[in-house]
């Protein structure tokens, strides 16, 4: 994964203090994760570390747009970015713990490195329906959906009702049977 060390720190010879980094994010970052969910992006990461002798605390904030599929149309869509999040970073030999706000690694580490992170904050920050604004979907995909009426919904339900269910043996009838009356009865 060439994008580890596009996002690194090397802390080591920071003494204790305040300290300013950004670092740029674009579509390779995706494609080092294999993602399927963002196809690409642009944003800027800033990371306001204070060091101190026995760990780090990182304030980190993420902006800008990344390209998903609409849910909606299945066109490219913009979404927007607007993270942010702390980090501590702790020094222990132990070095299997990461919750989101807390990481440990090792005192002998010489650099802290934050892809998984940022990463992970982008994913996170993703609206759980991703469509474009009013307006913006792809009008051909929009018109390719039907809206249809009660009657003719009603009409397509007695239709499946009276077609026979061909090619399953009994066991199967009998089980599409009751998850016919379940649902039936669920509503």
């Amino acid at each position: 994964m060439e994008q580890i060390g596009l996002y690194k720190i090397a802390y080591k010879g920071l003494k204790p203090d305040c300290y300013n980094f950004d670092f740029k994010v674009d579509s390779a970052l995706f494609e080092a994760f294999e993602t399927e969910e963002i196809k690409g992006g642009d944003c800027c990461v800033n990371v306001a570390l204070k060091r101190s002798e026995s760990m780090l605390e990182l304030t980190i904030a993420i902006n800008g747009e990344v390209i998903c599929e609409c849910d909606r149309c299945l066109e490219d869509c913009p979404i927007a970015i607007d993270y942010e999040g702390d980090l501590v970073v702790k020094f222990s030999d132990e070095t299997d713990y990461y919750d989101g706000e807390v990481m440990w690694i090792s005192p002998a580490e010489d650099y802290l490195d934050l892809t998984q992170y940022i990463y992970e904050s982008i994913v996170l920050s993703l609206p759980y329906s991703r469509v474009h604004a009013d307006g913006e979907c792809n009008p051909d995909m929009l018109a390719s959906f039907t809206e249809i009426t009660e009657e003719e919904l009603a009409a397509l339900e007695a239709k499946a009702e009276e077609s026979d269910v061909t090619g399953l043996d009994e066991a199967n009838k009998s089980i599409l049977e009751a998850l016919k009356h379940q649902m039936e009865s669920e509503s």
